[in-house]
């Protein structure tokens, strides 16, 4: 009996633990369960959260795409309003130098062997300063001979003059008949003649020897040389200096027909030669009647005073001023070019990008004038035109018109 509930009392012990056991587990298991629960949670409510934020920032990052896009789409340009200014009608010209009156120098008298040159080019001579000796032996016995004839005549005159005093004496007292004296007085004026003829023979030979150095008609500048010493010159020899009287110069510039139109005696004009910086003064003194019918152009000669960089037959540049006139002004960067011409952007109506036709004018360090085509109320572009198209909406910056 005792052992009975001995082992009722150990079976009973049994239950117990393994009761307690399952109930120990059935504990663990439930709080598994719920920290495995709990874990979800969490990592649900973090991609809840990651995913929500990520959407945001992509639409935020949309959003400012979208706006610098349309930022992007409309460019800011530059522009002005150019209004209108007195701009100088300036007409640049270009043309070759020359004496203003060039002397062509050659042999006036019957010629000969030069003995000597007495100048050289760029020098400058007096009126009648001799540029040239001609051999002159034969020319000075002749010219000998001929005083010594008026000699001869003259004692002739006198003998004739003596004989006539005693005819005169003697045909009162009728020893001498008036026919003997009237062929005395006639032998008498015949001597004076032949006297007066031998002067001027020998006045014609001093003439002709001075004639034969080769001397400057006026003051001048001489230009070329064409003879040496021991040459033979004449009358066809050509010429053998040529001279600039008084060193004036000039420039021929050549002009196109229209403007021509626009230019009148004492127009001033600004010369520059070729390969300086000289800004000679000049004015205009002859404007060409006629026009070349094959280049459409005409001559204006400008007169500027002596300078050592004027050289005849060189190239020069020259700039007319022709007037004054009031024109809108503008850099040279706002105004392009095409097949058509000339023209330049403006901002229009909606802010968007016109194309305007001009004609240009006067192009100064200032700028460009615009002769037609624009009044000066417009927005013209400045810069960046030739990546702008018509039609393109832009954000015009007003430039303030350089004065």
């Amino acid at each position: 009996m005792n052992y009975e509930r001995k082992v009722d009392s150990m079976d009973s012990l049994a239950g117990s633990t393994q009761s307690f056991y399952e109930e120990a587990d059935n504990r663990r298991k439930r709080t598994i369960l719920i920290v495995a629960l709990v874990l979800t949670a969490i990592v649900l409510a973090v991609a809840w959260f990651a995913f929500g934020s990520g959407k945001a920032g992509d639409d935020a990052a949309a959003g400012g795409a979208a706006g610098a896009a349309a930022g992007a789409s409309t460019p800011t340009v530059t522009v002005m309003i150019p209004g209108r200014q007195s701009v100088q009608a300036v007409i640049a010209a270009n043309g070759t130098i020359a004496a203003r009156r060039e002397m062509p120098v050659g042999v006036a008298g019957e010629g000969g062997q030069v003995v000597s040159v007495l100048v050289e080019p760029g020098q400058w001579v007096g009126a009648g300063q001799t540029l040239a000796v001609i051999d002159r032996s034969v020319q000075a016995q002749q010219a000998a001979s001929l005083s010594a004839s008026i000699r001869v005549a003259k004692a002739d005159a006198d003998l004739a003059q003596s004989e006539l005093d005693r005819a005169e004496a003697l045909v009162g007292r009728g020893f001498i008949s008036k026919a003997d004296l009237d062929r005395k007085r006639a032998t008498r004026d015949s001597a004076n003649a032949r006297v007066r003829v031998a002067e001027a023979q020998y006045k014609e030979a001093v003439a002709r020897n001075g004639r034969l150095n080769i001397v400057a008609p006026a003051a001048g500048l001489v230009l070329t040389r064409q003879v040496e010493p021991g040459q033979v010159v004449g009358a066809g020899s050509g010429v053998l200096f040529r001279m600039a009287k008084a060193g004036e110069m000039e420039m021929l510039a050549q002009l196109a027909e229209g403007d021509l139109q626009r230019v009148r005696t004492g127009t001033r004009a600004t010369v520059t030669p070729v390969g300086t910086n000289l800004q000679i003064a000049g004015q205009v003194w002859q404007v060409s009647p006629v026009v070349n019918p094959d280049t459409r152009q005409g001559t204006v000669r400008i007169a500027v005073p002596y300078s050592d960089a004027l050289r005849p037959g060189g190239f020069a540049d020259a700039r007319l001023v022709s007037g004054s006139a009031e024109a809108p002004l503008l850099p040279e960067s706002a105004v392009q070019s095409g097949p058509e011409g000339n023209y330049v952007l403006i901002v229009g109506k909606g802010d968007k990008i016109e194309r305007r036709p001009v004609k240009v004018g006067t192009v100064t360090d200032g700028g460009v004038s615009i002769a037609s085509g624009l009044t000066g109320n417009e927005k013209v572009v400045v810069l960046a035109g030739a990546f702008l198209n018509v039609g393109d909406k832009v954000k015009p910056t007003i430039q303030k018109s350089s004065q």
